[in-house]
């Protein structure tokens, strides 16, 4: 099935029809990849009446070819490597550790500016929606896993609105459920399927997690 979308929130709001068996549970909690997979989760959480943050991880992209994932690293030294594209453009070791290094610049100072003193989401015992705008190879989403499972979810449901179905396939032996709008074939990039691709801004990932703190706000005292 291919669907092209008009943008991350309407993207959102597709998937959010598709979770509503999770509206309205104090036990779920919706974790969005920075930056691009914030606006699709911020529609699902705002939906669904939801706790929305955020699952820090960063891809390592191949040297040349940063869109490529050759691997992933998450906080706790978790390094996720897809091997396959490692061995195709015969990565060394110490250009892989160079790309690991800069990245985890690039995440610690996504924490300090996401989150700063704010305490990191309870996630013990709580089903996981874990949200993308959009799977290429799954290496991401694989550390993003690995970080969460640490963690002992109740479980977790990966959304997203486009991804291959070989991916989605590998990741439905890893994870509760799942759900996928889109499987083109081939996908050749994500931004092919979206008309607005356009990327999110630090600003905007931190406006949208202070409305939906917000929201949340007003619905328990509500």
């Amino acid at each position: 099935m291919e669907i092209k979308f008009r943008d991350r929130t309407e993207a959102g709001q597709l998937l959010a029809v598709q979770l509503q068996e999770y509206a309205n549970c104090p036990d779920v909690l919706v974790l969005a990849l920075p930056r691009g997979g914030v606006p699709v989760a911020y529609e699902i959480a705002q939906a669904l009446n939801l706790s929305l943050d955020v699952c820090l991880v960063r891809k390592l992209g191949a040297p040349g070819q940063e869109e490529l994932a050759m691997g992933a690293i998450a906080p706790g030294d978790i390094m996720v490597l897809n091997h396959e594209v490692l061995r195709n453009l015969n990565v060394s070791r110490q250009m892989l550790l160079q790309v690991a290094q800069r990245e985890k610049q690039e995440l610690q100072r996504r924490m300090q500016v996401y989150r700063g003193d704010r305490p990191a989401p309870q996630i013990q015992d709580r089903l996981i929606i874990l949200v993308d705008d959009g799977i290429a190879t799954g290496s991401t989403l694989r550390a993003a896993i690995a970080v969460i499972q640490r963690q002992q979810p109740q479980g977790i449901v990966v959304a997203t609105p486009v991804a291959p179905t070989v991916v989605c396939q590998a990741l439905q032996k890893v994870v509760q459920a799942v759900v996928c709008l889109s499987t083109p074939e081939p996908l050749n990039s994500i931004g092919m399927w979206y008309s607005d691709f356009s990327q999110t801004s630090d600003e905007e990932v931190c406006r949208l997690l202070k409305e939906a703190s917000a929201n949340q706000m007003e619905c328990s005292l509500g």
